[in-house]
């Protein structure tokens, strides 16, 4: 695993409550695809992009921004990267190691209800989709 170049912060969004000093780790079942359960765990240096991977994880708890910091190497999300886009856009990571939780921020753009479903019925598309198939 080749160490990304980008320096931070680090966000992870998710509906889950946590706590300073958590630990964040994979094998946990797909937001997106919850037939897999992830070998890594997901990362962004963009506070917002985090802000809509939590408006998209499953449950009714609400979504969550927690700043994270990673505890080990950490790549280029082939997810969103060269393996499907150009560069890295999203500046979008992943990491076999934990990401540490040390705090969580507020100052992150909701979406609207209709955004958000044009977001939902677009991940529906890609499932049925091959383009649509994850990285793990």
């Amino acid at each position: 695993m080749t160490e990304a170049s980008d320096d931070g912060p680090f966000y992870h969004g998710t509906k889950a409550d946590l706590r300073v000093g958590d630990l964040l780790t994979p094998g946990f079942r797909s937001n997106y695809r919850p037939e897999i359960v992830m070998n890594h765990i997901y990362f962004t240096a963009l506070r917002d992009g985090a802000g809509l991977a939590a408006e998209l994880a499953p449950g009714e708890d609400p979504p969550r921004v927690y700043l994270v910091e990673p505890t080990g190497p950490f790549e280029d999300d082939p997810n969103v990267t060269d393996k499907k886009f150009p560069g890295n856009p999203t500046r979008s990571y992943r990491s076999t190691a934990p990401l540490k939780i040390i705090g969580e921020s507020d100052d992150w753009t909701r979406l609207t209800p209709d955004a958000l479903q044009t977001w939902r019925d677009r991940l529906a598309a890609l499932r049925a989709d091959e383009r649509g198939q994850i990285i793990n």
